[in-house]
């Protein structure tokens, strides 16, 4: 049962493809990164809002031309 842990290295590289290059502790000496908190919409503030409210309006709309069906009554037999 020894040596079952991976080596953790206390000064890993993580670098990100924006450029940025920090340093925390991980089980990998060197961790390539497509996004980090330096580039990611939601920290920098260029997060696109989406519109729900229009989607919500255009699905009601629809909903309402669609004509109900009506349900048969099912007879039972004596």
């Amino acid at each position: 049962m020894k040596d079952i842990h991976p080596k953790y290295y206390p000064e890993a590289k993580i670098k990100c493809s924006c450029g940025k290059i920090f340093t925390v502790g991980a089980t990998k000496p060197e961790i390539n990164v497509e996004i980090c908190g330096a580039c990611h919409p939601f920290y920098t503030g260029e997060e696109k809002m989406i519109d729900t409210a229009g989607r919500v309006e255009r699905f009601k709309t629809r909903k309402a031309k669609i004509k109900p069906k009506v349900k048969k009554a099912v007879r039972k037999k004596k």
